[in-house]
């Protein structure tokens, strides 16, 4: 596992301008961080991170407030930008001052995408680089933030992989937390990440079910898309022909309890009748290429399979796992719509991934990942959690999520199936008040 920081080091710090917005204040800060917290006087790197906090409060009420660190999902997700607060921001900004962190490689932080990688070298040097950049890394960036910028313990909130960063905190640093709140991001602590596509290729074939059941037109529409992509060259916005395989993406709506209705409003959009007959409308392919690229989230492809890794290869495991489910194969008579999973043609199919392809090869193929949880630890946790564990999530599994509850001691887990995988984007303020409430606030 990373080296977590020394008491005393001390990370320089540079606080940008503060402004008011819709009654929100906001507050840029900018912190130099170790490449490899193992190692401090190695090479540094820049995290960037913004403040939240509402006009509700005076500077001086501002100050009193404790400190809540919302972990974004990912990998390569930047923190949330809001121009107000709402959801469980709206929520959180009642009790707490919130920082917004932008994950080493996103946002504002020292950028990591194919711009700016080579600047590395050849692609075994940009793999070491990125090698950096998981869970451990991020945990030890926000503790040395925390020391530098709060001091007492703060609040950790994760959702998805920020709560897979979240467990990773209480495994390393739980001094640092007054208390932890997860939805959706319950990782299983050990075993390869195989164990986790096996389940998630079931969930997404029964979201698919689900869905097709409730929308059977759109059923015909996919086929029909599918077979029409077999045999007409359309092109999306960057060029790059339209695959059957990439237009199987777009079930990233899948996981969503509003989002699955917007995936029928875009096949809707699919077909346009042309001087060459019927080709897909433009309206379509744009909709269809902000869901599949990875131009703005390399960081998603590159390292996804890697966060499940505790000293062994991912081995591109979403592709092995794939064998043993057809029905998500292109080439399939009624292709299913997939989730979650990274597979190696992306690599290939994506423009914005193409140069990263050899890199992406050699994390794929490392099998010396350090540890990522302390389970000695999480058996003997004293820090307040809770989690929102959802019954029907196709990206973090019901059952592998509550065998990790089961092994945190103390965490409190709320099973619910009102909400899938993106539940606070749909009642974020009932879910984070419920979690807060769940550890025991107010003290």
């Amino acid at each position: 596992m990373s080296g977590q920081p020394a008491d005393d080091v001390v990370v320089p710090h540079r606080r940008g301008s503060t402004h008011l917005m819709h009654g929100t204040r906001t507050t840029g800060h900018h912190f130099t961080v170790p490449l490899d917290h193992r190692t401090s006087d190695g090479e540094t790197i820049t995290v960037f991170a913004r403040e939240y906090s509402s006009l509700d409060y005076d500077d001086d009420a501002t100050a009193d407030l404790p400190w809540l660190l919302f972990l974004q999902g990912g990998p390569g997700g930047r923190g949330s930008r809001v121009t107000q607060l709402g959801g469980w921001m709206k929520a959180a900004a009642q009790h707490f001052r919130i920082l917004m962190l932008d994950q080493r490689g996103t946002g504002r932080s020292t950028p990591a995408d194919a711009a700016t990688l080579p600047l590395r070298g050849d692609a075994a040097a940009q793999a070491e680089y990125l090698a950096h950049f998981r869970a451990d890394s991020i945990v030890a960036d926000a503790e040395l933030i925390r020391r530098q910028l709060v001091g007492a313990p703060w609040t950790v909130f994760g959702q998805s992989f920020g709560g897979f960063c979240t467990l990773t905190y209480l495994s390393v640093a739980p001094e640092g937390m007054d208390r932890a709140l997860i939805t959706g991001g319950l990782a299983p602590l050990s075993g390869p990440p195989d164990q986790v596509y096996s389940a998630t290729y079931r969930l997404v074939e029964a979201r698919n079910r689900e869905y097709f059941a409730k929308y059977p037109e759109d059923r015909t529409t996919l086929t029909r898309i599918a077979r029409h992509l077999e045999a007409i060259d359309e092109r999306l916005p960057t060029g790059e022909r339209l695959t059957v395989a990439r237009l199987q993406m777009i079930g990233s709506f899948l996981g969503g309890n509003t989002r699955v209705d917007a995936l029928h409003f875009l096949l809707e959009d699919a077909f346009v009748s042309t001087a060459n007959g019927q080709r897909l409308s433009q309206v379509f392919l744009d909709a269809v290429w902000a869901q599949v690229s990875r131009s703005s989230n390399p960081l998603y492809a590159l390292l996804h399979e890697s966060i499940y890794c505790q000293g062994e290869a991912s081995d591109w495991s979403a592709d092995r796992v794939l064998a043993q489910h057809p029905q998500f194969l292109p080439t399939a008579e009624e292709p299913l719509l997939t989730g979650e999973m990274v597979y190696r043609w992306y690599f290939d199919q994506d423009p914005s991934l193409v140069p990263l392809r050899d890199v992406a090869d050699l994390l794929a193929a490392k099998a010396d990942w350090g540890s990522l949880y302390d389970t000695a630890q999480l058996a003997r946790n004293t820090v307040p959690a809770a989690a929102a564990v959802y019954q029907d999530d196709i990206y973090v599994d019901h059952d592998l999520s509550m065998r990790t509850a089961r092994a945190v001691k103390g965490l409190q887990a709320w099973e619910t199936g009102d909400f899938h995988h993106d539940g606070i984007s749909d009642d974020g303020e009932a879910i984070f008040n419920r979690l807060l409430g769940m550890t025991g606030w107010p003290a």
